[in-house]
């Protein structure tokens, strides 16, 4: 397994099914948010690639924003993430 010193995988397999790093993960300053670059940021957290903490800080989102994006991903897989369709896909408080 690839790891750095940190203890965090140096890359994973992404969404699309191409090895995903922290160099190839969306920029920092990212201020539209498509399917593909959240559908990145979910599978770099769940792959070990960057911690909550870190996914939060680097992108600016709150940790309820990021857990929305995963539970979006766990129920409804990439197509949760779209944002014209939030409505139809959204999840319950109680989930």
């Amino acid at each position: 397994m690839n790891e750095n010193l940190s203890g965090h995988h140096a890359r994973i397999i992404g969404p699309s099914g191409a090895p995903l790093t922290l160099d190839s993960l969306p920029p920092a300053n990212t201020k539209r948010w498509v399917i593909r670059r959240k559908a990145e940021v979910v599978a770099a957290v769940r792959g070990g690639l960057l911690s909550r903490t870190d996914a939060c800080a680097r992108y600016g989102l709150s940790d309820e924003e990021l857990q929305i994006w995963q539970r979006l991903v766990e129920a409804h897989g990439l197509m949760g993430l779209r944002t014209t369709r939030v409505n139809q896909y959204r999840i319950s408080e109680d989930s």
